[in-house]
């Protein structure tokens, strides 16, 4: 890993059903596998960290919350051409939690992985 690298951690309910996804829609490419506890995918820069229940990070906190999957963080991936990289998302299957919205600074979509996790696809308002 170098010393660039981002990682970023998703909780998970199905670890392999994450990783095929993140493999076969958004280009990732799998680093390791212990599923269904833990893989690692990347893309670039981006190492995403996939852990799942039995994973050490799935394990309870002191006052007895469990880590789960679904919020709102998410990383961001800038595209050149949002609206033709929905197309052949959504004709793949992808779920998205809303449309594109466009602001100021660009156009943007929440996608959502197979445990609820967002990932944001961004076009700039330079590249429209």
């Amino acid at each position: 890993m170098s010393e660039t690298a981002v990682n970023v951690r998703y909780m998970v309910s199905d670890v392999q059903a994450c990783v095929d996804w993140y493999v076969d829609h958004l280009g990732f490419s799998q680093v390791m596998s212990a599923a269904p506890a833990f893989a690692a995918v990347e893309r670039g820069p981006v190492r995403l960290l996939l852990s799942g229940r039995a994973s050490s990070a799935g394990r309870p906190m002191p006052d007895g919350r469990l880590p789960e999957p679904g919020g709102w963080n998410r990383f961001q991936l800038v595209v050149q051409d949002l609206a033709a990289e929905v197309e052949r998302l959504r004709a793949q299957g992808v779920s998205f939690r809303n449309d594109i919205l466009s602001g100021p600074g660009g156009s943007q979509i929440l996608a959502e992985d197979p445990s609820g996790n967002v990932v944001e696809l961004f076009q700039p308002a330079a590249w429209a």
